[in-house]
């Protein structure tokens, strides 16, 4: 099995990469769905938010409030630090169970938004960057997800600088470029993952 860690910045178009590595066969545990699942209605992920954050960050039907939370910790270090101590833990204990459970010569690729800024890059067998410019990632997120150009700057700020992932990097996807580039890219680095878990 090759363990391969799966990072970006936002906007980069990291599921792009993922996607394009699951049509190959990759075994993909996306830690963003997990980090959904471990705050889910009636788990004690959610509870341990509630008590950390206040019982404001539910929405009417009891679920989290997620663009509420995150205007919240997007803009507070301290308080970000307090939601990871609580969801980091919960996530990385169903990643394990993900992974154990994968056939013996998978590729098992982790999405990792977080990977850099968590310092995690030594837990996986290789890893790869989806690299953007920073003014390609903020396109995206106000084009595309319609976020305000003040939000945008927020969320890039709080994640880790292009230089440092990069440095982590042992290989990079380059995703300022046609889609058509980008799969002929990851047909490449697909082929080398395959190489890798044979001998592995």
């Amino acid at each position: 099995m090759l363990s391969v860690g799966l990072t970006g910045g936002i906007g980069a178009g990291k599921s792009e990469v993922s996607r394009l590595l699951v049509e190959h066969g990759a075994v993909l545990i996306d830690a963003d769905r997990i980090a959904r699942e471990v705050v889910a209605p009636g788990t004690p992920g959610l509870a341990a938010v509630v008590d950390a954050f206040g019982p404001d960050v539910l929405a009417g039907d009891g679920s989290l409030d997620r663009p509420k939370l995150g205007s919240i910790v997007f803009a507070d270090p301290d308080k970000l630090a307090v939601l990871n101590s609580i969801v980091h833990p919960l996530v990385g204990a169903r990643s394990r169970e993900l992974e154990e459970s994968a056939a013996e010569d998978a590729v098992v690729v982790h999405d990792v938004p977080l990977l850099a800024e968590n310092g995690l890059a030594p837990l996986y067998d290789l890893v790869i960057v989806v690299d953007v410019a920073p003014e390609t990632q903020l396109d995206r997120l106000v084009r595309l997800r319609g976020m305000t150009e003040e939000d945008a700057r927020a969320r890039m700020a709080a994640q880790a600088t292009r230089e440092k992932r990069r440095e982590i990097a042992d290989v990079v996807i380059d995703n300022d470029v046609p889609l058509e580039e980008l799969r002929e890219r990851v047909d490449q680095v697909w082929d080398d993952l395959v190489r890798r878990a044979r001998s592995a």
